[in-house]
């Protein structure tokens, strides 16, 4: 029998699991929104797409090493960020792909094996 469970650091923050308003990272449950990068995991004061600024994705500009993809989980359904958003976060060098954020907690594991330097801004479900 073959193993394929991906190696991934016991250092980094593994998204375990999610459920309704909250999420398990690295085996802790966190009630609300939350933003994953590959060493830490902070809460996150967001709690709708329409009303997310620039200044909310703050943590993910300042992170180090810098994030070369975002997934926004956007909730139970993947919806899109206003234009203007969109465009200052590319502008500030931020990937970002949109998906609802069950779909955002698979890609990020995927990611994060594969040594990608990934982070997820998740909306709860």
């Amino acid at each position: 029998m073959a193993d394929i469970t991906p190696m991934i650091p016991s250092d980094r923050q593994v998204i375990d699991g999610y459920g309704k308003g909250q999420f398990c990272v690295s085996g802790q449950w966190r009630v609300g929104a939350v933003i994953v990068l590959p060493d830490r995991t902070l809460p996150w004061s967001a709690t709708e797409v329409a009303s997310l600024t620039d200044a909310d994705f703050a943590p993910v500009r300042e992170a180090t090493p810098k994030v070369e993809l975002l997934l926004l989980g956007t909730g139970p359904t993947m919806k899109l960020v206003p234009k203007a958003l969109r465009q200052e976060l590319r502008a500030a060098g931020i990937v970002v792909e949109f998906m609802d954020s069950g779909a955002a907690c698979r890609t990020y594991n995927v990611l994060l094996a594969e040594g990608r330097r990934v982070a997820a801004a998740l909306l709860p479900v």
